[in-house]
C-alpha cells in the first residue's frame, strides 16, 4: 500500500479498534504498525486482534508490522483504610512493607527492592508525579519522607523512583508469558518496559530467540543515562515521553528528544515517538494546534515513527486521529525546510562498504534523474542502511521474507516488497524495475538503483550498485542475456 509520506505511524489497538472493519480502515487511513497493549485484554483477546491483522495484510497484500508491548514491573502503594487520604505539603509520611491498610501517616509499599536501593534525599513520585515525597530516612523495610508536592493518594496509585535504578529485571513473570505468546503468535517486534540497562535489552533478547525485534522504551532517567549501550544491543527504541515526564522535569524531555532521535538515525536503527501526540484527539474530532506542531516537530527531527496510544485504542475518533496523522507528515514532508533540516542533520558516512555504497545511492539518486532506490535485503540490515541516508526519492526494500518486509514497515520511508529468492544480480535488477513500475514509483521512461550483495542471501554483505532502466524491452533484454 503505497503512502505519500516516509515517517510511518504506529497505531495501539484496543475496544475502540478490535473489529475487522475498524483494524482494515485505521490501516487504509495510514496506520503501517500496530500495537498490541499486553497490559490489557487476555491472550485470546490479543490473538484475535493479531488474526485480524494478518487477514487485513493478505487482503491488502500489504506488510504490516505489529508490535506487541510488554508491560513491565508495576510498582503501586497497598490500599488506605479510608481508600484515600489527603496529604499536606511539609507533612511526614511513611512507606513501609506492613500490609495494613494505610492512613494519613504511612501505607505499604509492597515492594523490598525499592527500599534496598534508596537513600536519602530520593524523590518517589505517585500517582503520575502528582504526589512527590522525598526521603529522610530509610531502611531495608521503611521510608521515612517528608511530603513536597501533596494531594489526593489513593488505593494502588502507582510509584516512580527516578533517583536510583532498582534493582529490579525489566521483565516480570507476566512479561515472560507474555512475550513467549506473542513470539508464539509471530509479532515482529517486542517493546520492552522498564529498561533501565543494557541487561535488560540481553534478557528480552535471549528469551525471544530471534522470534522478535526487540525495541526498548526509554522512559527512565536510568535509560537516558545509559542510553549508548541500551541502543548498541537494540534493534529499535520508543521514546516513551509520558514515563520520561513524570520522572524528569517536563523542560528536559524536548532536549532528550532530540538527542535520542539524533543517535538512533546515525545508528540506523528505527526509534518512535511516543505518548500524547494527539492526545485532545480522544474525545474531539479535531487536534489543538500544539499537538499538530508536536507531532510536527518529531517528523522534523527525522523521526521513524509517530505513534497514536489511547487516540485510537480507546478515543471517539480514531480514525480521524490516523488521518490527521498522515496529513500532518504529509504536508511537513512536503515543506522545503523538511529537506533542509533533514539533509543538516545527516551523519557523516561511516568506513565500510555497505555504508558507501548506501551513501553513494543517495547521492546518485538526488543529482541524476533517478525516480527510486531498490535494495535487495534479506536481514533488513541494507534497507535500514539506506533509510538512515533519508534520501529524497523513495526506497524500495526487495526481500524473499515476510518477516523482514513486516518489521522494515516500521523504518522510515521504506516500502516493502516481497519477491522470490534471486541468486543472480541482473535478476534483481529485473525483479527490482518491474516492482518499481507496477507500483507506480517510476515509468517506464524512468531510472532507478539497484543495490544488493554479492554473494546473495548473506547478512551484511551489500557491495554493489547499477543504475538500471525500467523500460520493459530492456528489461526483457536483461532477462534473455
Amino acid at each position: 500500500m503505497r503512502r505519500l509520506r516516509n515517517v510511518k505511524i504506529v497505531a495501539t489497538l484496543g475496544p475502540a479498534s478490535e473489529t475487522y472493519d475498524m483494524i482494515r480502515a485505521l490501516h487504509e487511513a495510514g496506520a503501517d504498525v500496530f500495537r498490541l497493549n499486553m497490559s490489557h485484554g487476555t491472550h485470546e483477546e490479543i490473538r484475535e486482534k493479531h488474526r485480524i491483522i494478518r487477514q487485513v495484510e493478505k487482503e491488502l497484500q500489504s506488510p504490516i508490522a505489529i508490535l506487541a508491548d510488554l508491560q513491565g514491573p508495576k510498582l503501586r502503594v497497598g490500599v488506605f483504610a479510608n481508600g484515600s487520604e489527603e496529604l499536606v505539603p511539609g507533612a511526614p509520611f511513611r512507606l513501609d512493607l506492613d500490609p495494613a491498610e494505610g492512613d494519613l501517616n504511612r501505607v505499604c509499599l509492597p515492594h523490598p527492592e525499592i527500599f534496598q536501593a534508596l537513600k536519602e534525599g530520593a524523590r518517589l513520585l505517585v500517582n503520575d508525579g502528582k504526589i512527590r515525597l522525598k526521603v529522610e530516612s530509610c531502611g531495608d523495610d521503611h521510608a521515612n519522607c517528608i511530603v513536597e508536592t501533596g494531594g489526593t493518594i489513593s488505593n494502588r496509585k502507582g510509584v516512580n523512583v527516578p533517583d536510583v535504578v532498582l534493582p529490579l529485571a525489566a521483565l516480570s513473570e507476566k512479561d515472560r508469558d507474555d512475550l513467549e505468546f506473542a513470539c508464539g503468535l509471530g509479532v515482529d517486534w517486542l517493546a520492552l518496559s522498564f529498561v533501565q540497562r543494557p541487561e535488560d535489552v540481553n534478557e528480552a533478547r535471549k528469551l525471544a530467540q530471534g522470534r522478535a525485534a526487540i525495541l526498548s522504551k526509554i522512559e527512565k532517567p536510568s535509560a537516558v543515562d545509559a542510553f549508548d549501550e541500551i541502543l548498541a544491543v537494540s534493534d529499535g527504541i520508543m521514546v516513551a515521553r509520558g514515563d520520561l515526564g513524570v520522572e524528569l522535569p517536563v523542560s528536559a524531555v524536548p532536549p532528550i528528544q532530540k538527542r535520542l532521535v539524533r543517535k538512533c538515525r546515525v545508528a540506523a536503527k528505527p526509534v518512535i515517538v511516543a505518548t500524547q501526540m494527539l492526545e485532545s484527539m480522544i474525545d474531539s474530532p479535531m487536534p489543538t494546534r500544539a499537538e499538530v506542531s508536536d507531532v510536527s516537530g518529531a517528523i522534523y527531527e527525522g523521526a521513524d515513527a509517530v505513534m497514536l496510544s489511547a487516540e485510537s485504542a480507546a478515543g471517539s475518533y480514531p480514525i480521524e486521529a490516523v488521518s490527521t496523522m498522515h496529513e500532518v507528515a504529509v504536508e511537513v514532508e512536503n515543506d522545503p525546510t523538511y529537506r533542509q533540516v533533514i539533509e543538516a542533520s545527516r551523519s557523516a558516512p561511516r568506513s565500510t562498504v555497505a555504508d558507501a555504497i548506501v551513501a553513494a545511492a543517495r547521492e546518485v539518486a538526488e543529482t541524476t534523474e533517478v525516480a527510486a532506490i531498490c535494495c535487495f535485503s534479506q536481514s533488513g540490515t541494507t534497507a535500514l542502511l539506506i533509510a538512515r541516508e533519508r534520501p529524497r526519492v523513495p526506497i524500495i526494500a526487495m526481500t524473499s521474507l515476510r518477516g523482514t518486509a513486516r518489521r522494515l514497515s516500521l523504518s522510515w520511508g521504506t516500502n516493502c516488497v516481497i519477491t522470490n529468492e534471486v541468486n543472480r544480480f541482473k535478476m534483481a535488477v529485473v525483479a527490482s524495475s518491474r516492482a518499481a513500475t507496477e507500483l507506480g514509483y517510476a515509468t517506464a521512461e524512468d531510472q532507478i538503483v539497484v543495490t544488493a550483495g554479492l554473494p546473495f542471501n548473506v547478512a551484511g554483505s551489500t557491495n554493489i550498485l547499477r543504475v538500471a532502466p525500467c523500460d520493459e524491452r530492456l528489461i526483457f533484454n536483461m532477462e534473455n542475456e
